[in-house]
């Protein structure tokens, strides 16, 4: 394995267990800080796009600033006619990266607020939290993607730290859109965790909400040519030597 793709796999382990440190922790002093649901709601949804804008732009030029699976998934499938997207063996080390990173994550939150580490007892699956899933990935996956496509990826961190946000309140499972996260979250019992059992319908969801977020996207655009050549913009271009 050589050096840059080392570095870009530290900078997806680092960047997808900040975002889950972000999402957990402010969860944990949310819930800490108000008793009603609605802010707690608040404070972790305006923390989680901040802090993910944040490290878009932070990790970004190191590895694409990918963070979550799906995207990687995405990245590899789109670029394969242009071979300018991730092969499937550094797809595949980018998911490890980002799992290994989001468990480490949720580990980090509990341990700088002092709570031991259990895994996570809230039941999230119903019909109504699987599509909400089903459309908070087919949305991410969309607006990576447009960007890309259009030239605008610069844009990626206010746009996709903006979208999480606004989809933490307009869908119903409060918008994981992220098979690595939703991992991580198994291991904090807190406001932010979900019980393992409920883990793999959300996966699935997500993964739905991917392949429904690509074919919408080239509907939309009408040239898989097109896309394929924007697969190195996803999420951001990377400023050094692929």
């Amino acid at each position: 394995m050589n050096t840059r793709l080392l570095s870009r796999l530290l900078a997806e382990f680092l960047g997808t267990g900040l975002l889950v440190t972000v999402v957990v922790g402010s969860g944990i002093a949310a819930s800490r800080l108000s008793h009603d649901t609605g802010l707690q709601l608040l404070e972790n949804s305006i923390a989680t796009a901040l802090g993910l804008a944040v490290l878009i732009l932070l990790f970004g030029p190191v590895s694409g600033a990918h963070f979550n699976p799906v995207v990687s998934l995405v990245d590899w499938i789109v670029g394969r006619s242009a071979r300018n997207g991730l092969t499937l063996a550094e797809a595949g080390a980018y998911i490890l990266a980002q799992v290994v990173g989001a468990i480490g994550g949720a580990l980090l939150a509990n341990a700088m607020f002092e709570l031991p580490t259990h895994v996570a007892t809230t039941e999230r699956v119903t019909a109504g939290t699987l599509i909400g899933e089903v459309v908070a990935t087919a949305g991410l996956i969309m607006l990576i993607l447009a960007l890309a496509r259009s030239g605008r990826s610069a844009a990626a961190a206010p746009a996709i730290g903006a979208y999480i946000g606004a989809a933490y309140w307009f869908t119903s499972s409060t918008s994981f859109a992220n098979p690595a996260v939703t991992i991580g979250r198994i291991f904090s019992d807190s406001f932010a965790g979900i019980a393992p059992a409920s883990v793999l319908p959300f996966i699935a969801a997500q993964l739905v909400g991917a392949a429904i977020g690509v074919g919408l996207t080239l509907a939309l655009f009408r040239s898989e040519k097109v896309l394929a050549e924007a697969a190195a913009d996803v999420v951001i271009p990377q400023t050094t030597d692929r």
